[in-house]
């Protein structure tokens, strides 16, 4: 016999992890996992130190001629890793 107030684990989980405040910090270290995914290895070799800070992404690129092309397409950037995680995450990057 199948209880009717049941909930899938995942929603559950969901739950706990808002309430107790570790859904902001485990969506933002998923967004710093998908910027390899998103963006690619070879632009990879060229960023280090990401992190967030107020909900904006700050990254360290070494080369200019990138920073200047990722620069020009932050927004199209921001989105797509927003929508990797599947949250609005950030609002801003800021490339170093």
């Amino acid at each position: 016999m199948r209880k009717k107030n049941t909930e899938l684990l995942a929603d559950v989980i969901r739950q706990v992890l808002k309430q107790q405040g570790l859904d902001k910090p485990l969506y933002e270290r998923r967004l710093i996992d998908a910027w390899s995914v998103v963006l690619g290895k070879s632009i990879m070799q060229y960023t280090s130190g990401l992190n967030i800070k107020n909900r904006t992404l700050y990254v360290q690129i070494t080369s200019s001629a990138l920073r200047q092309d990722l620069f020009m397409s932050r927004e199209e950037i921001k989105n797509a890793l927003n929508n990797h995680v599947g949250s609005d995450v950030i609002t801003a990057i800021v490339f170093r």
